[in-house]
């Protein structure tokens, strides 16, 4: 029996169990309610505020009413009535400049929720990057700005003021509440995967704290990978980039020991998740299907690379010469510095250390990453040049902040000594 039918009527409820109700419900449909209300409202500050009132109210109605079986129509049948009285009594409507301009769908009606309106609007490229990460992570996750700050390393103020900020730009310049039309389509989606991965990426290696990883900032960044790839089936590059973390995220649970990392080549496999693996794989192909290597998108080759791995049975297994003819697609389509040394670790298993050495990036933008000192190390380390390979783990360790990446570095540089 569901939670939702088991809690239909007040009878014994608690405060906790009413709390959990709607811990719950802001996890699953806050995203869903703020969209819709600010659709009705056209402010994002008055939408958000009567999500936030319709959220508290619950924690009285349901105590009292009970949780009904739908909690995301009952919370979003509160906010928009409350928007609505709101904007009747402030006569918001006859403001010059709204803050968001509802606009119709495109013609075809292809992207009929609401949310897909709300992601765009966050992403716009007239918002600049850290801003449109922090008004997703805000808006669409509903987290809130001491949370957002913690996980980028700001001050709760800071974060306040980026995010406010991003709002009044989104007034001055009367940024529209609509999806882009067809022509404007994949240029917008791009700019929205790569906000939808940096929030990944910010969870898979943490940049402070005691833990390598923030789960919370993972499983956001996969949720928003599953809510594109459910608003726009058709696109081969959501499709791309839900496969890749779907498969970065099956290993999660062998990255680390009794509190060390381990590297991939000594994980247990019998630990990574193979739900994730299956349903990653499956993606794969549609996110490659029918597509020259000069179109295929950045995601979807990297999640092919992701799919080499989760396929070996054995570190032994892998097939190093299909990932190195990954990256060099990949590299085509994107290039970076930083697929360059992937590449490079790449090619050390398929040509050996030396050969990588050779071909290490030499980057100003890689000066203080420490993967690139890190991979030295490990090259260097490989070739029997222990004492460059030291000096390397030791640069390495300078740049690193998270905790956990230091200690293993930490070993590095002991080992053998």
């Amino acid at each position: 029996m569901s939670r939702s039918a088991r809690w239909s009527t007040a009878a014994d409820l608690d405060a906790q169990e009413v709390a959990q109700a709607v811990a719950e419900a802001h996890s699953s449909e806050w995203a869903s309610v703020l969209a819709a209300t600010a659709r009705v409202a056209a402010d994002l500050e008055l939408a958000e505020d009567c999500v936030q009132d319709a959220y508290a109210k619950a924690l009285v109605h349901w105590r009292e009413q009970g949780v009904p079986r739908k909690p995301g129509a009952w919370l979003t049948t509160v906010a928009t009535r409350r928007a609505l009285e709101l904007r009747r009594r402030a006569d918001v409507a006859r403001r010059k400049l709204p803050l968001l301009v509802p606009i119709e769908d495109v013609p075809d009606g292809t992207f009929p929720d609401d949310r897909l309106r709300l992601v765009f609007t966050c992403c716009h490229p007239a918002l600049a990057q850290e801003a449109q990460v922090a008004l997703t992570l805000r808006l669409v996750c509903g987290l809130s700005s001491a949370e957002i700050a913690k996980a980028f390393l700001v001050k709760e103020a800071t974060m306040q003021a980026r995010i406010t900020r991003a709002k009044q730009k989104i007034s001055r310049s009367g940024i529209p509440y609509r999806i882009p039309r067809t022509p404007e389509l994949p240029e917008r989606i791009e700019a929205v995967l790569d906000v939808v991965h940096l929030v990944y990426t910010a969870g898979h290696t943490a940049v402070d704290g005691d833990d390598l990883t923030r789960p919370d900032l993972a499983r956001r960044g996969i949720d928003l990978a599953r809510m594109m790839r459910m608003l726009l089936p058709d696109s081969a590059e959501t499709a791309g980039l839900l496969a890749l973390l779907l498969l970065t995220q099956a290993r999660e649970a062998a990255r680390v020991e009794s509190g060390r990392l381990v590297l991939m080549e000594d994980q247990d496999r019998s630990r990574w998740d193979q739900g994730l693996i299956a349903e990653g794989l499956e993606l794969v192909p549609e996110a490659l299907a029918g597509r020259p290597a000069a179109t295929v998108g950045r995601f979807a080759v990297m999640a092919a690379i992701a799919a080499v791995h989760a396929e070996a049975r054995r570190w032994e297994d892998t097939d190093w010469g299909e990932i190195l003819g990954l990256y060099d697609v990949l590299l085509a389509r994107w290039p970076s510095p930083v697929v360059a040394l992937n590449r490079v670790v790449a090619l050390s298993y398929v040509e050996g250390p030396q050969a990588a050495l050779a071909e290490l990036p030499d980057d100003p933008a890689l000066a203080t990453y420490p993967y690139l000192a890190s991979t030295r190390a490990e090259l260097l380390w490989r070739a029997g040049r222990t004492e460059e390979a030291r000096a390397a783990y030791e640069e390495a360790l300078a740049f690193t902040s998270n905790p956990v990446e230091a200690e293993f570095l930490q070993g590095r540089i002991t080992r053998g000594a």
